[in-house]
């Protein structure tokens, strides 16, 4: 058992917003390396297998020890373990940037992935315990969804422009400014953490079970569509991985200071808005890289021009996220706003599934992006809200890490799975006789469409598992109350 609490920073908002920088650049680099993998392939002597590794050594241990990192921010204090994976991250990619050969670039890109863990795991914890009340809660949330999603997109434009412009060395170099300007900022702004109490053991067995299970299986997901969803070797992994997590759960059973205390998933909104997420981002995730795909090999866009292609979809996420969430949240509650964008979400997948082999940007794709831009917007906050809303404070760290850490199994069950799917389709309609163009598109459909139907369960699971109240309005002498408070503190 421990506690933790902290001073009111001098300047909250500056915090948050600082945090969420700090957020954004480490989703940013999960996705402004793709752009840039022929270039790094090319000049560092990648095999096309190793290639891959480029983006699995970054995935595995950031997936793996956001769980991990959460709990032992909520232990050791989470602005300092923040800081410390803001430091880790950013040094690695000085060691990125430099790599002068394939290892190194590798053993780099892992260290990063421990420190974006370290930093991301107890962000969203830091964010919903900086804002003042429930109001500024929503708002708060409203903008670490938009850091976290736009991050996504940005890292396919930013990638396209450094690579072209500089080399594939800055993508990594572009993380350095940033992450001083964040580390410099959070150590003056965000008070330190009171003095941590630990009472019992900070459950080490449960930790190695639950990292060695996690990154066992983001290992599994990414190299399922290598080796075969039926494979031995997938299921054999698979089933291992299981195993792993049921004795994970057994242990925090018993642990008298458990890694990840069960009473948390005890909450229905909780367990429900975490299964709803890992649905939400297999859609989400799977549609930005077979989006990017059918507008590269299908209409021919170079990278710099799919980049600006989906922007609309950053777009909708921003002015829905930042603007129009809070109040609909603050007005009708988390869960009809959820609800509301996952129907838009599958309504695009729906439409996506759609794309002709000799279709066009402006008739085909654009229709759908502002769509699943506005779903998500609307869909994210309202998930977190539901997800962090039985967070105590000496269990947000932990919260933020299990949130965090189903994001990243969504995203990469996502990109495995319709991957897979849509590779499948392809060299099944090439073998019809098909032109190569046509097989790529209906492959493509084909994937949209399981995902539409993948976030479609999400919608059922959260209108039937989810609970969520319309806020009450405030008797109007509290009301007066609270503007006299106002007035007397101006």
């Amino acid at each position: 058992m421990s506690t933790q609490t902290t001073s009111p920073p001098r300047s909250p908002w500056a915090a948050i917003f600082l945090l969420c920088l700090g957020q954004l650049m480490i989703i940013l680099d999960g996705s402004i390396v793709n752009v840039a993998l022929p270039s790094i392939g090319s000049s560092l002597d990648f095999s096309a297998a190793g290639l891959a590794w480029v983006i699995n050594a970054y995935m595995i241990p950031f997936g793996g020890l956001l769980l991990l990192t959460g709990r032992l921010g909520d232990l050791f204090g989470r602005r300092r373990l923040f800081l410390i994976g803001q430091v880790v991250f950013t040094v690695a990619s000085v060691l990125c940037g430099a790599s002068g050969n394939s290892a190194m670039l590798l053993v780099s890109r892992f260290v990063q992935g421990v420190g974006g863990a370290a930093a991301s795991a107890v962000a969203l914890g830091m964010v919903v315990t900086l804002a003042r009340d429930g109001a500024e809660r929503t708002k708060a949330i409203g903008v670490y969804s938009f850091a976290s999603a736009v991050g996504g997109s940005l890292g396919v434009v930013l990638g396209g422009v450094l690579t072209q412009a500089l080399s594939w060395h800055w993508i990594f170099f572009v993380n350095v400014p940033i992450g001083a300007l964040v580390i410099g900022a959070v150590w003056r702004l965000v008070p330190r953490d009171a003095r941590v109490e630990q009472r019992g053991s900070s459950d080490a067995l449960g930790g190695l079970l639950v990292t060695a299970a996690l990154m066992l299986g983001v290992y599994t997901i990414v190299k399922a569509s290598d080796y075969g969803w039926a494979s031995g070797r997938t299921l054999g992994l698979g089933a291992l991985v299981l195993v792993l997590l049921a004795a994970f759960l057994v242990r925090e059973a018993k642990a008298a200071s458990p890694l990840l205390p069960l009473r948390i998933l005890r909450s229905r909104n909780v367990a429900g808005a975490n299964l709803v997420q890992i649905l939400m981002l297999t859609g989400m995730y799977g549609f930005q890289f077979l989006c990017a795909l059918y507008l590269q090999r299908v209409l021919g866009f170079d990278a710099l021009v799919t980049g600006l292609g989906i922007w609309p979809v950053s777009l909708a996420i921003g002015v829905f996220s930042l603007f129009v969430s809070a109040r609909l949240i603050s007005r009708f509650g988390p869960k009809p706003v959820l609800l509301t964008g996952l129907v838009l979400i599958t309504v695009a997948l729906v439409l996506l599934s759609r794309l002709p082999a000799d279709g066009g940007y402006a008739a085909d794709v654009l229709p759908a992006l502002p769509l699943i831009g506005m779903g998500f917007g609307l869909g994210m906050p309202a998930l977190m809200t539901l997800a962090m809303s039985s967070a105590t404070p000496e269990d947000s760290g932990v919260t933020s890490g299990l949130v965090n850490t189903m994001q990243q199994l969504g995203g990469s069950l996502g990109l495995a799975v319709l991957a897979s799917l849509a590779a499948s389709r392809t060299a099944s309609v090439l073998g019809d006789g098909k032109s190569e163009v046509a097989a790529l598109s209906d492959g493509y459909a084909h994937a949209f469409g399981i995902a539409a139907a993948i976030v479609a369960a999400g919608l059922v699971l959260a209108a039937v598992v989810l609970r969520s109240r319309k806020p009450a309005p405030a008797p109007e002498p509290a009301r007066e109350e609270a503007a006299s408070r106002d007035a007397e503190t101006v």
